[in-house]
């Protein structure tokens, strides 16, 4: 076993995902102190810890169907870089890190860490075979970071942060499952995939995609919105969340290279001045 095997059981670079638990206290300015900070930053830690514990499962689960991935053959279980022994033990210690950690330092998000585990458990143990379903709970896993990141600051995330969040995921979701058949993977790697179809995936796609521009709109033009963070120039974010979505759209059906949104995000330029810009815009309206 090597640091690099156990770094990739681990996936550091999917602790991005986490990010959605401080998306409540981005969008709730009046509320950004030291002691919202730390609790944030202390919640997303948990749920890193949590997640890391989860990918340790599916690899030890999905061992022997990686194998037949052009890409997860090189997981470390797969490969044999990490025994299932040392998986099964990093595991269950980080499952105890989260917990200690939860109890300890952010005990208002038990809950909603039991319903993440509980869910994706339930995921690795046969619900990620159903097709739908299976795109249904990743997605679902963000709306629960972003309760989580609520329930961290005191605040319930309005309707529409959860709605777009869920759409964003589901879409990102989607397009995985369409690269996983640009590569001819069939259901010996993912089961679902027998749910599947590339014409299928495309008209899905476009149907989510146009629920998530619409909601966003409308997020940014609610006057209930635009009362609550004080501005109303929300709408000036918009055209980043359109590029991004389409840059993604682009690199899933023209390009297919889909595969891991994580891997996009960390090496798309496209991508990068979308979220970026995104980020920087939000940022000016409410706290400048």
């Amino acid at each position: 076993m090597s640091v690099r095997g156990m770094l990739a059981l681990l996936r550091p670079k999917q602790w991005i995902k986490n990010a959605f638990v401080g998306a409540p206290l981005f969008f709730t300015p009046d509320l950004v102190a030291r002691d919202s900070v730390l609790a944030v930053a202390a919640g997303t830690g948990v749920f890193c810890l949590a997640a890391s514990a989860i990918y340790c499962l599916n690899d030890l689960r999905d061992r022997e169907a990686d194998r037949n991935h052009p890409l997860k053959r090189n997981r470390p279980i797969a490969s044999g870089a990490v025994g299932v022994g040392t998986a099964i033990a990093v595991m269950l210690a980080l499952l105890a890190l989260a917990g200690a950690g939860t109890a300890l330092l952010v005990p208002r998000i038990a809950t909603v860490l039991g319903a993440y585990l509980a869910l994706n458990l339930a995921y690795s143990f046969g619900l990620k075979s159903v097709a739908i379903l299976d795109v249904l709970i990743v997605a679902f896993g963000f709306v629960l970071r972003i309760e989580a990141g609520g329930r961290l600051i005191g605040v319930d995330p309005s309707a529409w942060i959860l709605i777009v969040t869920g759409l964003l995921a589901l879409f990102i979701a989607l397009a995985k499952r369409r690269d996983d058949l640009a590569r001819d993977l069939d259901s010996n790697h993912r089961r679902s995939l027998e749910g599947y179809t590339k014409a299928f995936l495309d008209a899905s796609l476009m149907a989510v995609l146009a629920m998530l521009l619409v909601s966003y709109l409308i997020f940014t033009t609610d006057t209930a919105v635009m009362a609550r963070l004080g501005t109303h120039r929300l709408y000036f974010t918009a055209p980043f969340v359109i590029a991004g979505v389409l840059r993604y759209l682009q690199l899933t059906l023209v390009y297919e290279r889909s595969g891991s949104p994580t891997d996009l995000v960390y090496r798309d330029p496209g991508l990068q001045l979308s979220v970026a810009g995104w980020l920087a815009t939000f940022a000016f309206i409410l706290y400048l």
